[in-house]
């Protein structure tokens, strides 16, 4: 077994948090089927309580280049072609600004053909990461359904997966909303994703953080995937499971591990923007989630989607981003891909 796991089970406390057990049962689920923060009895979802037990029974972790702890950068690629309700909130917002021509960009790009979205700036992302010495994944949606509307073809998207994948960055699975609990769906999906990249895909996230303890990871790992991505709540940040760290899930039920690794999710920036008051509110919770990372070597993974990159309604969305890189890489982050975390953490931290 999992050496991680063993020191767990010794504290029932914390197994109890570190396994969900409070989700295997649970009935109050929010209107997708999600089991959210307000319903835990789990306090202070912003204090990672497990990994600091670890730490405390002597749990290393040691960083490529000396670095002090890790920072995972993944983009939900939810939107290619901006919606009507988007169009019209970014165009009134370059009206107010007086920007005339960011009204004209947003009202008419469609003239242009589906190659001038503005939310198709993959490369935009890519450079700006590349200036702090990292890289991201990329999870993009490969399902013709959805809850509100479809969304894009990720076949019309080839050369863009492929300049992804190409330039050293990790394209994943947006599993569909209607993935959750369907293991059929999930592989024909992967399957999707897979024939247009040219090579396997390893990480998995589920659309609107839809998730089932422990099924969806029993289901993830059937069709195997080497990590997850999912596990956060979609109505706060902090950590589901008192974890910073990757680990590998239990199954409560069968009483066995699985063959797989959760990056538990940190902070998503839709979350983060609707539960806080100001951007110096969300700035002083992201900050305070970087410094607890930061004080346990331990693991933080952001969802920044892609498309507030180029959404004037959203502009301060990115500037958070940007502010975040510039923090943790002044602090010795090593900032990366799920993919690269994942390799690092089976060969060197599966102690």
């Amino acid at each position: 077994m999992y050496p991680i796991t063993e020191s767990i089970q010794q504290n029932p406390e914390f197994w109890d948090i570190y396994t969900r057990k409070e989700e295997y049962s649970s009935q109050r689920l929010d209107q997708h089927g999600r089991f959210i923060s307000r319903h835990s009895r789990h306090g202070d979802i912003l204090d990672p309580i497990v990994s600091r037990y670890l730490i405390q029974e002597g749990l290393r972790v040691e960083y490529p280049d000396n670095r002090h702890f890790a920072v995972c950068l993944t983009h939900d690629v939810d939107e290619i072609y901006p919606p009507i309700s988007h169009t019209l909130a970014s165009s009134r917002h370059c009206l107010k600004a007086g920007d005339y021509a960011g009204v004209k960009k947003q009202l008419f790009w469609r003239l242009k053909g589906k190659k001038a979205s503005p939310y198709l700036k993959f490369k935009d992302i890519m450079d700006l990461e590349e200036t702090y010495d990292a890289k991201s994944s990329f999870y993009f949606l490969a399902t013709d359904r959805d809850i509100r509307r479809f969304r894009y073809d990720v076949d019309d998207l080839e050369t863009e997966v492929g300049f992804i994948s190409d330039n050293g960055w990790e394209v994943g699975l947006h599993g569909g909303y209607y993935a959750a609990g369907d293991l059929n769906e999930i592989k024909i999906e992967k399957n999707r994703l897979e024939r247009i990249l040219g090579k396997r895909i390893v990480g998995y996230r589920n659309h609107y953080l839809r998730f089932v303890v422990p099924d969806s990871w029993e289901q993830l790992s059937l069709a195997r995937f080497e990590y997850d991505t999912t596990l956060g709540y979609s109505d706060a940040i902090g950590f589901r499971n008192g974890m910073c760290h990757p680990f590998k899930p239990f199954n409560r039920n069968t009483d066995s591990e699985l063959d797989l690794l959760e990056l538990p999710l940190t902070v998503m920036d839709s979350t983060l923007f609707s539960t806080t008051k100001s951007q110096e509110d969300a700035w002083h919770h992201v900050k305070r989630c970087i410094d607890v990372v930061a004080s346990y070597s331990g693991l933080l993974v952001l969802n920044w989607h892609s498309n507030s990159f180029n959404c004037p309604y959203k502009s301060f969305w990115p500037r958070m981003y940007e502010k975040v890189l510039h923090y943790c890489a002044g602090n010795k982050a090593w900032i990366t891909d799920a993919e690269t975390i994942t390799e690092f953490w089976k060969k060197n931290v599966l102690y």
